[in-house]
C-alpha cells in the first residue's frame, strides 16, 4: 500500500474533538466523492469511520475496503451475504446492517458518512452508549438529536443533509453518494416536509429487531434476549429490542476458539474474557469491555483456558498448566487454588467454585484447600460443565449416558442428582428462572426452570449455529442478565486437505471429521491421524486414509487414543492411550492393517505428549511434561525404551519435535526468548542449539533428506534450505504454502510427504 503521510481523521478528532465547520463539511464531500467512484464501480466500503479516513496533506483518503473485498469474494452465496450477517462498527453502522439485511446497498455507506460528519461538527457520532448493543438499540429506536441545537453556527443546508443521510429508511437517504456531496454544498438544500414530519414525531417503540449471524471466524454477543420475557410468557411492558453483532478479533488478540469453553460473559454483560492469542500465537486470556474496541491481555495467563467469573465479575478463575488458578481483573499476581484436571467451573457466593473434574463433580473454596467430591456418576454415564446458581442450592450440570448429552441438576442441599427430562448440554442458568442450554445441532435454546419439581419448560430457540467441541463444552459464554457470546458455525469439522507446493489445494473425498495431526505413511500413500468425537469425555480415535482407495479406516476402539506416528517400514502405527480416567498417557503400537491386538511401547509416570520415531526404526524421541520444569524430550532406543535419557530438560516449554532424516538432528519449538521459535540441535549428548527462525515459528518438518527445514510462522509455512556442518547454516525462508488451516500450539498439525512435494 502506499505510504501516506498525515493522520487519521479519528487521531485528528481525539486531539480537536470538534471541527471548523467548513473544513468537517469539506472533508465530508472528499469522502463522498471516493465513495461515489467506489459505487460507481459495484464497492460497498461497509465500513467508514474516522479511522479509515486518512488525512494525507489535509486532503481526505478512504482507506480499509477489507470488509468490503471479503464480502465481494462471498460470491453472493455463503455466509458472507447471507440474512442475518452484520459487518461493521455500532457507532457508524447503518440501521439495515445492525439488522442483517440480505442486501446492504451504497446507501449503507452514506448513513455511515452522515454519522462521521455529524461526530465531525459535535464531537461525538449520533448514537453513543455504555454498550454496543445499547448503541444499536439507539440506533434502530431513537433519532438523532438536532446538529443547530447542539451548535448553532452549522448552517441549515448541512443539518438538512446529514438528517436524510441518517434516514432509518435507506430508500429515504440519498441515492448516491455524489448527491449527498452536493447537497452539502447547496445553501437551498432543504428535507422533504414529508420526512420533517416524521422526525418531530416521538421516537419509535423498542419493538425492533436487529439480527445478525455470526461468521465461524467471529464472536457474537447479543444484549438481554426479548426471548427471555417471550418464554416466561409475561404480560409486561414490551421487552427490549433483541440486538445482535459481531465483534472481530483480529492482530494480537485475535479469538482463538481454544479447546475446552474458550470464553466467559461476566454476571452483568459488560465484560467477555476469552483465549486468544498474541502476535506469536501463543494463547492467552484476553479481557474485551463492549464499550472498548482493542481487548487487553491479562497479565500471568499464558496458556490458560476455560475461563469463568466470580459472582462480582470481579475475579477471573482458570485452567492453566494443569492448576485452577485465580487472578484479579483489577491486576496483581495469580493465585493457585488446586491442581486438577478440569471439566469446567462456576464460582458462586460463598466464595465457592463447583467444577468437573475425570466424570465427576467437585467443589474447593475459592481461596484453596481440600477439594470436595460432590456427585460421582455411575459407570459409563459422566458429570461435566457444572453451573452453580446464584442462591448457591443447585448446580446445573451435563449428564452424558452412552454418548448423549441431558441437563440435570444436583440439589447441595441433600447431594440428590435429578435428570430434568431435556436432552442438551452446558446449561446456564439466567436470572428470573431461565436456562440456556445447547442441542447437539448447535441450537441455543432457552426455558423456564422449575427448581421445586425438577423441571424444564418448553424451551423457545434463542440462536442456531452455536459451535461446541469434543467433551460437549459449549462455546460460548451466557450473563446472568441473558447476554450471550458465541462462536458461530456449530460443530467445527475439519476437511483433510491435499495441498502441492506453492500450488492449488484439494479436499479429499471423505465426510468432514474432527481430523487431528494427519501424517504421511513412508510410501505417501496413507495417511494417519486422530479423530476425537463429541462425547461426554475426551473420546478419540486413530484412524487411517489410503489416499489410493479413498478407503478411511478407524483403526483403535479403546476411546482413549491419538497423535499417531507410523514405523519406519509403514507396517505398524504408534500412538499415545489414556488407559484409564487421571492416569498419564502412555505410548502404544498397533499393526496398521488392525490384525492383532495393541502393543504397550513405553510407560513413564508422566504423561508422554509427542513421539517421533527414526527412519531406521532403532531409535524415538518423545516429550513429556513434568510439574517441575514443563514440555521436556528425551530419547530412547526401540530395544530398551525404559532406559530413555532426557535430551532437552530447560525451564522452558519444548514442543513441535520433528526427527531428521539421517536421525542425527532434532528440530523444535521452544520459548527461551519469550516468544515461540525454531530451534534445530544434534541428538549428540552436550550438544549445542541453534536458532533457524526469527520472527516466531512453529510446527517444524523436515523436507527430503534433511536438506530444508519447514515450518509455520502464522498461516504461512516457510522453508529454509539447511546445510550440515560444524555450525549449521539456514538460508532465508522461502514462502512454501499460505492458508487458514488447522494449526497446532502444542504439536505439529500438519505434515510433508515423503518426495516433499505434497503438505496434508
Amino acid at each position: 500500500m502506499p505510504y501516506i503521510e498525515g493522520e487519521s481523521l479519528r487521531d485528528k478528532l481525539n486531539r480537536e474533538k470538534q471541527l471548523p465547520v467548513e473544513f468537517a463539511v469539506r472533508i465530508a464531500r472528499e469522502v463522498a466523492d471516493a465513495l461515489d467512484y467506489a459505487q460507481q464501480h459495484g464497492v460497498v466500503h461497509r465500513d467508514i469511520k474516522p479511522e479509515n479516513i486518512l488525512l494525507h496533506g489535509g486532503h481526505a483518503m478512504v482507506a480499509d475496503f477489507g470488509i468490503a473485498l471479503a464480502a465481494s469474494r462471498s460470491d453472493g452465496g455463503s455466509r458472507m451475504t447471507e440474512t442475518g450477517m452484520s459487518l461493521g462498527t455500532p457507532h457508524y453502522m447503518s440501521p439495515e446492517q445492525a439488522m442483517g439485511e440480505k442486501e446492504i446497498t451504497p446507501r449503507a455507506d452514506i448513513y455511515a458518512l452522515g454519522c462521521v460528519l455529524y461526530e465531525m461538527l459535535t464531537a461525538e457520532p449520533p448514537f453513543v452508549g455504555a454498550t454496543a448493543q445499547a448503541i444499536i438499540a439507539r440506533v434502530m429506536t431513537e433519532e438523532p438529536r438536532s446538529l443547530t441545537l447542539q451548535r448553532r453556527s452549522i448552517p441549515p443546508h448541512v443539518e438538512a443533509a446529514v438528517r436524510t443521510a441518517l434516514e432509518k429508511l435507506p430508500a429515504d437517504r440519498f441515492a448516491t453518494a455524489a448527491q449527498f456531496a452536493d447537497a452539502l454544498g447547496r445553501t437551498d438544500y432543504a428535507m422533504p416536509a414529508t420526512r420533517i414530519a416524521a422526525a418531530a414525531r416521538p421516537p419509535r417503540s423498542r419493538r425492533a429487531l436487529a439480527v445478525v449471524a455470526v461468521p465461524w471466524v467471529l464472536l457474537l454477543a447479543a444484549a438481554r434476549y426479548a426471548a427471555w420475557d417471550r418464554i416466561a410468557a409475561r404480560a409486561a411492558p414490551p421487552p427490549p429490542p433483541v440486538v445482535r453483532f459481531s465483534l472481530s478479533y483480529e492482530g494480537a488478540g485475535r479469538f482463538g476458539d481454544a479447546a475446552g469453553s474458550p470464553m466467559a460473559f461476566s454476571p452483568d454483560g459488560a465484560r467477555i474474557v476469552y483465549v486468544g492469542a498474541d502476535s506469536s500465537g501463543n494463547p492467552w486470556l484476553y479481557s474485551r469491555g463492549l464499550e472498548n474496541v482493542d481487548p487487553v491481555r491479562i497479565a500471568g495467563t499464558r496458556g490458560a483456558s476455560q475461563p469463568f467469573f466470580s459472582p462480582d465479575g470481579a475475579w477471573l478463575g482458570f485452567l492453566q498448566d494443569g492448576l485452577l488458578r485465580k487472578v484479579s481483573l483489577a491486576g496483581g499476581a495469580v493465585v493457585t487454588i488446586i491442581e486438577t484436571s478440569l471439566a469446567g467451573a462456576s464460582w458462586g457466593s460463598g466464595d465457592t467454585i463447583v467444577y468437573g473434574s475425570g466424570n465427576r463433580l467437585m467443589r474447593v473454596s475459592a481461596s484453596g484447600g481440600r477439594a470436595d467430591t460432590l456427585a460421582v456418576p455411575d459407570t459409563g454415564v459422566s458429570y461435566r460443565w457444572p453451573d452453580l446458581t446464584p442462591d448457591g442450592r443447585t448446580v446445573l450440570f451435563t449428564l452424558v449416558r452412552q454418548g448423549q448429552p441431558a441437563l440435570a441438576a444436583l440439589s447441595l442441599a441433600d447431594s440428590s442428582v435429578h435428570e430434568l427430562e431435556q436432552g442438551g448440554m452446558y446449561p446456564r442458568y439466567v436470572n428470573g428462572g431461565f436456562v440456556a442450554f445447547l442441542q447437539v445441532d448447535g441450537t441455543l435454546f432457552g426455558a423456564p426452570l422449575d427448581l421445586r419439581n425438577w423441571k424444564v419448560g418448553p424451551p423457545s430457540p434463542i440462536a442456531e449455529a452455536v459451535r461446541f467441541g469434543p467433551a460437549y463444552p459449549g462455546k460460548l459464554g451466557i450473563s446472568r442478565t441473558g447476554s450471550v457470546a458465541f462462536v458461530g458455525g456449530a460443530l467445527r469439522l475439519r476437511e483433510l486437505v491435499i495441498a502441492e507446493r506453492g500450488g492449488a489445494a484439494t479436499a479429499l473425498p471423505t465426510a468432514s471429521r474432527y481430523f487431528t495431526n494427519p501424517r504421511f505413511a513412508p510410501d505417501g500413500q496413507r495417511l494417519a491421524f486422530h479423530v476425537p468425537d463429541f462425547s461426554g469425555r475426551t473420546v478419540q480415535d486413530v484412524w487411517t486414509y489410503d489416499l489410493r482407495s479413498n478407503n478411511l479406516t478407524r483403526l483403535t476402539f479403546d476411546s482413549a487414543s491419538s497423535d499417531a506416528s507410523w514405523s519406519h517400514d509403514g507396517r505398524r502405527i504408534a500412538y499415545l492411550r489414556q488407559r484409564g480416567s487421571g492416569t498419564p498417557t502412555s505410548l502404544f503400537s498397533i499393526a496398521t492393517d488392525g490384525s492383532g491386538t495393541p502393543e504397550s511401547l513405553l510407560v513413564r509416570p508422566n504423561s508422554i505428549n509427542e513421539a517421533a520415531f527414526s527412519r531406521d526404526g532403532r531409535f524415538f524421541v518423545f516429550r513429556e511434561r513434568t510439574r517441575a520444569t514443563g514440555r521436556d524430550v528425551w530419547v530412547a532406543s526401540l530395544d530398551s525404551v525404559q532406559a530413555a535419557r532426557p535430551l532437552l530438560r530447560t525451564p522452558f516449554e519444548e514442543r513441535g519435535i520433528a526427527l531428521s532424516p539421517d536421525g542425527l538432528w532434532l528440530a523444535y519449538v521452544s520459548n527461551e526468548t519469550g516468544t515461540d521459535e525454531i530451534y534445530v540441535r544434534r541428538l549428540a549428548e552436550g550438544s549445542g542449539h541453534w536458532r533457524v527462525s526469527r520472527t516466531g515459528g512453529r510446527e517444524p518438518r523436515w523436507g527430503v533428506g534433511g536438506r530444508e527445514l519447514l515450518y509455520r510462522v502464522q498461516d504461512t509455512i516457510v522453508a529454509a534450505a539447511f546445510t550440515q556442518g560444524a555450525e549449521p547454516r539456514f538460508a532465508p525462508p522461502q514462502i512454501v504454502l499460505v492458508g487458514r488451516y488447522n494449526t497446532s500450539t502444542d504439536g505439529v498439525a500438519w505434515d510433508l510427504s515423503p518426495d516433499g512435494r505434497r503438505l496434508v
